[in-house]
């Protein structure tokens, strides 16, 4: 840490796997400043972190102290984006960008003020086997205009990234796969390839039919069958993945169902339209977590 620059090109609000995936990619060809979540979740990081088949040192920073960084990339959960942003701007960056599930761009907008901020999307995956951070897809991140210097950095780290014109359209085809391939994989605790086989193939069927009607009123570019297929690509890219709902169950930790399933449903009754199966993965997720809950305080 001492040899650590004045300044870090980029910098990573949340040292999940995601995160951690895109850090040790990043830190292979210069300096990432990695933020988590409390001084002594940064200090075990220093000790190292296996990553893939490397061990990786990362400078990683509690939110007490702080670098200054020219980008940063927030990759928390949906529910924890406002506290993020307050983060980020204690970093003086030039931009703000958000690689998170679900529809967080307002909540950015509210938290950064003046502040350039953007949400993009991401299909890399990755996954935490006990200390170990498994990578486990490679996919594309897409950013929105105004973040180019971010897509270079990502490009020169051997990641598939570049700036997308029409990102509303990009991030409400990122949703689909969410609300398809989400809900399920942690209600049956099973990897997304497993959602392509018998008898998980149905439902999932079933939840990106119910959807496109919606998404695609709300500026979804993709016919029907593009949507199906785009969820199937998904989950075969990612067959060893755990989603990141699942992930959250396994760990007893709160899903964000709510920045998934729940912006669905809610541009749903905006528009007059009822999604049973949708409604249902939610409820089911939402009570699973409240099950874990009492397990765990019972």
């Amino acid at each position: 840490m001492t040899s650590r620059p004045a300044r870090y090109p980029l910098a990573i609000i949340g040292a999940g796997a995601l995160g951690l995936h895109f850090a040790a990619r990043l830190a292979a060809r210069g300096p990432v400043a990695v933020v988590a979540r409390s001084a002594a979740r940064a200090a075990a990081l220093r000790a190292g972190v296996r990553v893939g088949d490397a061990d990786f040192q990362p400078d990683a920073f509690g939110p007490d102290r702080l670098p200054e960084a020219d980008w940063v990339i927030i990759l928390v959960k949906a529910g924890d984006t406002a506290d993020a942003a307050r983060t980020a701007l204690a970093l003086r960056p030039r931009g703000v960008l958000s690689l998170q599930n679900g529809l967080v761009e307002n909540v950015l907008c509210e938290a950064c003020g003046a502040l350039p901020v953007g949400q993009g999307i991401t299909t890399e995956g990755a996954f935490r086997d006990a200390d170990r951070v498994v990578p486990s897809g490679a996919g594309d991140t897409l950013l929105p205009p105004g973040f180019e210097a971010v897509a270079d950095l990502l490009v020169a780290a051997g990641l598939r990234a570049r700036v997308e014109p029409d990102i509303l359209a990009a991030r409400l085809a990122k949703l689909l796969v969410n609300v398809a391939i989400n809900p399920l994989a942690a209600l049956f605790r099973v990897p997304n390839g497993a959602l392509l086989e018998v008898p998980h193939r149905a439902l999932l069927d079933a939840l990106v039919a119910e959807a496109w009607p919606v998404l695609r009123a709300a500026g979804l570019q993709l016919d029907e069958a593009a949507a199906r297929e785009r969820v199937i690509a998904v989950a075969t890219a990612t067959a060893a993945n755990r989603a990141s709902m699942l992930q959250d169950v396994l760990a007893g930790r709160r899903t964000e169902i709510d920045a998934i399933t729940g912006a669905l449903l809610a541009m749903a009754e905006a528009q007059g339209v009822d999604l049973p199966t949708h409604r249902a993965m939610f409820t089911l997720v939402t009570r699973l977590w409240v099950g874990l809950q009492s397990d765990i305080t019972g």
